[in-house]
């Protein structure tokens, strides 16, 4: 585990089927902001090799890899979130941050690479929990109730030549995630995949 990770969960953000009780449990006593984990890390790994240029992260939380991107290459980083409260930790690590909903706030062709690690658990309607952990963990019903927006708006933001690279996890639909990157005119490729007790994480890399 790379300095400075908080290991919130064992193994990762959470096996399918969990309570809002268990989630609660996992996540420690944290209620406002998601802070590093595993799947962060390797989000951080695959920007540090492929982010270049204008680089967001969206979704930041506490910042932390935004702040690894920043000190780690060359590229000019800023980052999102929708939560003023990640804001508020992310600019104490430096990061220069803005608060939006996924890229909404930014402007046509402005960026040459968007990292995002989204909120993708599967969720039961009947176990919300209704916080802003909430926003940053569950991904809804198919666990991709975030990721299908992005997919959709992300490619506007990007510079010609420009890359994504996305979190996904095995409990969203690895192939439907992939399906609608393609969908929206992207070339997909795999550039780092661990696994873990109850699923598998990949970073895929998205080229226009």
């Amino acid at each position: 585990m790379t300095d400075g990770e908080d290991r919130r969960f064992s193994g990762s953000r959470s096996e399918t089927g969990d309570t809002r009780d268990a989630l609660a449990d996992r996540r420690g006593l944290e209620r406002e902001v998601y802070q590093p984990a595993e799947d962060s890390r390797l989000l951080a790994e695959a920007a540090v090799e492929h982010a270049r240029g204008r680089t967001l992260e969206v979704g930041t939380g506490s910042g932390w890899v935004a702040e690894r991107i920043a000190t780690e290459t060359d590229a000019e980083v800023v980052a999102s979130d929708y939560n003023p409260a990640a804001c508020r930790q992310a600019r104490e690590r430096g990061v220069q941050v803005v608060r939006a909903d996924l890229v909404e706030s930014f402007r046509d062709g402005s960026l040459d690479t968007v990292a995002f690690n989204p909120p993708y658990l599967p969720t039961d309607p009947d176990n919300e929990w209704d916080d802003r952990m909430e926003r940053a963990l569950s991904g809804g019903e198919s666990g991709r109730e975030v990721i299908d927006p992005f997919l959709d708006t992300v490619g506007r933001v990007l510079r010609p030549g420009g890359r994504v690279l996305l979190l996904v996890s095995s409990l969203t639909g690895f192939e439907s995630v992939v399906a609608r990157a393609e969908a929206n005119g992207f070339a997909v490729s795999t550039v780092r995949q661990e696994s873990y007790p109850f699923e598998v994480l990949s970073i895929l890399r998205l080229d226009g």
